[in-house]
């Protein structure tokens, strides 16, 4: 369908609200507001349309369960040691049994049944390259990056100043771990990049948790972006980045789940777990509004995307994802959405996920060989087949396994 309209709807972007509209898309893209088209499906009030989500930080190829994290009482001093229990955790070993299309089959499903429409997996090009195109959502597939700015590197991609060399020449995002622990190494991250002339616009600098204050006025001055996993980072170091000061200083900061090893099971969990962080944190509310700028304009704009992802304005994709209406201030209504509010997810104006009996005659020409599964009670149609994925995973690993974040049983 080239061309269709969502009319009657409640229209939400970063820079407005739009009641009663019809917002037609039109060749994959929003075309404009008010406008008629040859097909319409009313949207009503019951329902709020929102830009896809974006997910600034993933690690796809490693959703898997339970998370693993320091002895209680304890924390990491950096992501190494980390890295140590995982690999010896029975997790990893369970893991193993999947081969690597179905593992980041497994991130791209936990992204899209939380309305996520674009996402970046955190791994070098020569290792995921050829599982990218096949998922059912938007895995960002310019950028350039190094595991991290320390001695702790995995020596990813072609080294840090060439990989930020290219990212400038190529007006891609830079993207790096950054000063993840408290070593004297690990929280020298900004130093480093300043002293290499590689601070800048381009960076989107992971985690964060050794910032100084000085290192906040730097990344601000930079117009680097700094991508917030509060998640992720309370589990493995018992604290998270300095997050009011980065937002008060005027930081773009993106939200991200990292992998489930360690962070949310979703992108809208990661939503729910940052406010009760910042308010546990700070004695006060982390508003809406702004938490639904770090799923949308923000990592848009650290992921050099902007005004093509994370709003709903002419010209960008029309990567849609509609949700129930459960609270009337519509930021509020996403913070508290679960994977069962979603009914409909779009990409490029093309369904990949959405109720069978509200949409599915919409919609019959683009999902006649589509999978269904049951989510909250409704039949729900969807892009590919996790189903069988979900089943071929328990066959591996020889039991019935549970992922949280794939929310039906195969």
């Amino acid at each position: 369908m080239d061309s269709y309209a969502l009319s009657d709807a409640t229209v939400v972007t970063p820079r407005k609200i739009r009641s009663s509209v019809s917002l037609l898309i039109q060749g994959g893209k929003v075309a404009g507001y008010g406008r008629d088209a040859p097909k319409s499906l009313k949207v009503g009030s019951a329902s709020v349309v929102y830009p896809a989500l974006v997910n600034v930080h993933d690690h796809l190829r490693g959703n898997y369960l339970p998370p693993i994290g320091p002895p209680e009482g304890s924390f990491y001093t950096n992501w190494s040691a980390w890295d140590v229990d995982l690999k010896a955790s029975p997790a990893y070993q369970e893991r193993s049994a999947i081969d690597i299309g179905r593992m980041y089959l497994l991130g791209a499903y936990k992204n899209l049944f939380s309305g996520v429409g674009t996402v970046n997996d955190h791994f070098p090009h020569e290792l995921n390259a050829a599982q990218l195109p096949g998922l059912p959502i938007r895995a960002i597939a310019e950028y350039c990056l190094a595991h991290e700015c320390s001695s702790f590197d995995l020596k990813w991609g072609d080294g840090i100043e060439i990989e930020h060399q290219r990212a400038v020449e190529r007006n891609w995002p830079f993207i790096t771990h950054l000063e993840e622990g408290f070593d004297s190494e690990s929280q020298d991250g900004v130093g480093i990049l300043e002293r290499a002339g590689m601070l800048d616009e381009y960076d989107v600098l992971i985690h964060c948790i050794g910032l100084s204050d000085e290192d906040i006025r730097k990344i601000k001055r930079a117009q680097a972006t700094v991508a917030w996993c509060p998640a992720s980072n309370m589990l493995m170091f018992n604290v998270t980045c300095k997050i009011r000061k980065l937002l008060r200083a005027g930081v773009n900061v993106a939200l991200g789940t990292d992998s489930t090893h360690t962070g949310s099971i979703n992108l809208l969990a990661e939503m729910k777990y940052a406010r009760d962080c910042y308010r546990s944190m700070y004695g006060e509310e982390l508003p809406a509004k702004t938490l639904f700028d770090m799923v949308s304009t923000n990592p848009a704009k650290a992921l050099r995307l902007e005004g093509k992802v994370g709003v709903l304005e002419p010209g960008a994709f029309a990567d849609i994802a509609i949700f129930k209406a459960r609270f009337e201030d519509p930021y509020e209504n996403l913070c508290a959405a679960g994977s069962e509010d979603l009914e409909l997810l779009t990409m490029a104006g093309k369904p990949v996920y959405g109720d069978e009996a509200r949409f599915g005659s919409f919609f019959e020409a683009e999902i006649e060989d589509f999978g269904r599964v049951k989510v909250g009670g409704r039949t729900m149609f969807v892009k590919g087949d996790p189903a069988a994925l979900y089943q071929g995973v328990r066959n591996s690993v020889g039991f019935a396994k549970r992922l949280d974040y794939l929310p039906f049983e195969p």
